[in-house]
């Protein structure tokens, strides 16, 4: 059913097709991307060998009471652990196939939620970009009036000691300046080229292991089939390295990181449908970010720690988006997950 497959291909719900023998037939990227395995691996699996009902409920039973009734079955709010690691909470739908078997329909939960937050995300980054710009203006200006006649005086003063008092306020100055064109994050657009993630990825481990705990390890689990991606490296190092100095501040001086790759099918980011994608988690094992805070991470100047300036995550997603991608954020005790998603472009398709 080629054109058949089309269409579920490019749904957003998980959608399996099993046979008499309740085997994988089909499975369309949405299902890909969320039990974590390629059609390719899962055809003639069970669904149990690559996620399980958390509960009393199985699979089995769903299947049996679907056929029997001959009718479409319904559970929501199913979770379920997958194989591959982690969970997921989905509706999920029955329906007995028209000649033999069952198809079988996941929607998670998610999918709305994550919707809501990009849209959220889309209007506060508007709306603290434009308020950042009014700043700096308001700022710059003073602050140049200040540094030229700081420049004045300091050529009117015979004293040498006298003189290292402008040179403090001139000082002083630059720093402002400069952390007014921080907050305003990168300007420049990125310089497209092709980039391997994990030369970038490594770069930024072996960084981040100059100033590492002896209490923290990082893993990684990379897909190596990943191709290069059309990305500016440099812009790319600096994402990385915020998130994951984020995740060892966020762990103190003990506990775990996780750097993951996957490619993910037929994506939607801001507001662009995409055949592929990339994927990077960057999973700590902390205490996860408070739930009040969690909404506004992205902002800057918003941080939880007395020392921070709240810079490091809104530069990343500044610098994300500025390559068409996005940042989600997932968190609770024990695991708090940064996902940066990225289209995997050509040449052809990045020019179009």
């Amino acid at each position: 059913m080629p054109t058949e497959n089309m269409v579920l291909d490019a749904l957003e719900s998980a959608v399996l097709v099993l046979g008499g023998d309740y085997h994988i037939r089909y499975m369309n990227p949405a299902a890909e991307n969320l039990l974590r395995i390629s059609q390719y691996q899962a055809l003639g699996q069970t669904l149990s060998a690559l996620c399980s009902i958390v509960g009393e409920e199985c699979f089995t039973t769903l299947f049996a009471d679907a056929a029997t009734a001959n009718a479409a079955t319904l559970r929501r709010g199913l979770p379920l652990a997958l194989s591959e690691g982690g969970s997921a909470v989905v509706d999920l739908v029955v329906t007995p196939a028209p000649t033999d078997g069952l198809i079988i329909e996941m929607r998670p939960m998610e999918l709305p939620a994550r919707h809501a937050e990009e849209e959220m995300q889309d209007r506060i980054y508007g709306a603290a970009q434009e308020m950042l710009r009014g700043l700096a203006h308001e700022i710059k200006n003073p602050l140049g009036g200040l540094r030229g006649a700081t420049q004045l005086l300091e050529r009117e003063l015979q004293r040498p000691e006298l003189k290292d008092y402008t040179r403090v306020i001139l000082h002083e100055v630059d720093r402002l300046h400069h952390l007014v064109d921080r907050l305003q994050g990168s300007r420049s657009r990125p310089v497209l080229a092709d980039v391997n993630i994990h030369q970038v990825l490594e770069h930024v481990r072996r960084l981040l292991n100059a100033e590492l705990p002896t209490g923290i390890a990082v893993r990684f689990d990379y897909d190596p089939s990943i191709p290069d991606i059309l990305a500016d490296q440099e812009q790319l190092v600096q994402v990385f390295l915020n998130l994951l100095r984020n995740a060892q501040q966020a762990l103190d001086r003990h506990g775990t990181i996780l750097i993951r790759t996957r490619v993910e099918r037929y994506v939607t980011l801001l507001h662009h449908k995409f055949r592929l994608a990339l994927r990077v988690d960057v999973v700590d094992s902390g205490p996860g970010i408070p739930p009040d805070l969690l909404p506004r991470i992205f902002l800057p100047l918003v941080t939880s720690r007395a020392e921070g300036m709240g810079m490091g995550l809104a530069i990343a997603q500044g610098l994300v988006r500025g390559h068409g991608g996005v940042v989600h954020c997932h968190s609770q005790p024990g695991e708090t997950v940064f996902s940066v998603s990225l289209p995997l472009l050509s040449h052809r398709e990045a020019s179009a």
